[in-house]
């Protein structure tokens, strides 16, 4: 793997952070419409896993050929990733508030650390450690904890979010290692997909399209959606993998709420109070100290 290729690794990731953090705009347009969460959920996975099979079909029409003995994995990466951490981070948004929802979100780079260390025996050094501990500190802060209305079912249900997202760095990770990203994303969000549709109340949600003053904008609106909040976040993440490990990789995805936080005050004029703004310092402090050289020669 050439140097240019290992250092548009954590680039790609920090893309997908980018795009991540833009959800807020679409999300809150389509509530407009009436849409429910997890009806806009299965919008946003169902639209991408479309874009993703006809980019696989474009750049590689054999990727669609996985062994049998691999279903388990893009069932995992589709089912007990995407789609469980989706569930477990809506369900825990209506059981406490937003920001202790997204903390308990963001506490996927220590699972991912963790099941690293376990699996792929990724050494676990002080620069990574101290990377962590700010980048977490920093989602704090962005989030802005109360430590109000928390139970233990919603703590369990918000860890289970963050266990979740960090799973697509590990299964994505085993992945790579015999398939393209074009086919691992493929895959991953067709059986999203499937499972969506089965909590997503498709007759409520094909009533609410029907009933649109505008169609056509809708539908474009939805396909613009997909695309920038999962299609290019996931193909950048997924490519990023390929040179970044996957508990590196889990701590510089932080910069996700940092710019959601921005999206908030640029596009929604939401105010920047001090914590917040220590929290986007730190965020990128621990980014930077991943990416320091580790020689200097």
């Amino acid at each position: 793997m050439g140097k240019s290729k290992r250092n548009i690794g954590p680039l790609l990731i920090i893309l997908a952070g980018c795009f991540w953090g833009s959800m807020g705009i679409f999300v809150r347009k389509l509530t407009s419409f009436g849409f429910s969460s997890v009806q806009i959920v299965s919008i946003r996975i169902t639209l991408a896993a479309l874009f993703f099979c006809i980019l696989l079909l474009i750049k590689d029409r054999s990727g669609f050929r996985i062994a049998l003995r691999d279903l388990p994995l893009f069932l995992g990466l589709g089912f007990g990733s995407i789609l469980f951490f989706t569930i477990c981070y809506f369900t825990a948004i209506t059981m406490m508030p937003l920001s202790t929802a997204a903390i308990l979100l963001y506490t996927s780079p220590i699972w991912i650390m963790l099941m690293s260390v376990l699996f792929f025996h990724e050494k676990l050094n002080g620069r990574k450690l101290l990377a962590l501990a700010l980048a977490f500190a920093g989602c704090v802060l962005v989030s802005g904890i109360s430590g109000e209305g928390i139970t233990l079912t919603g703590l369990l249900i918000g860890l289970g979010s963050g266990i979740g997202y960090g799973l697509y760095s590990i299964l994505g990770t085993v992945a790579l290692r015999k398939y393209s990203p074009y086919t691992v994303t493929a895959y991953t969000f067709l059986f999203a997909a499937a499972g969506s549709w089965a909590i997503c109340g498709p007759g409520d949600m094909g009533s609410k399209f029907t009933a649109a003053p505008d169609l056509p904008w809708l539908l474009f609106f939805c396909c613009l959606t997909a695309l920038v909040t999962a299609v290019i976040p996931f193909l950048s993440y997924t490519l990023g993998l390929r040179t970044v490990e996957a508990s590196r990789a889990g701590i510089i995805a932080t910069i996700e709420p940092m710019v959601a936080t921005l999206v908030g005050i640029l596009v929604f004029s939401e105010p920047l109070n001090l914590l917040s703004g220590l929290g986007i310092l730190l965020i990128l402090s621990a980014v930077v100290i991943l990416n320091l050289n580790k020689k200097k020669t």
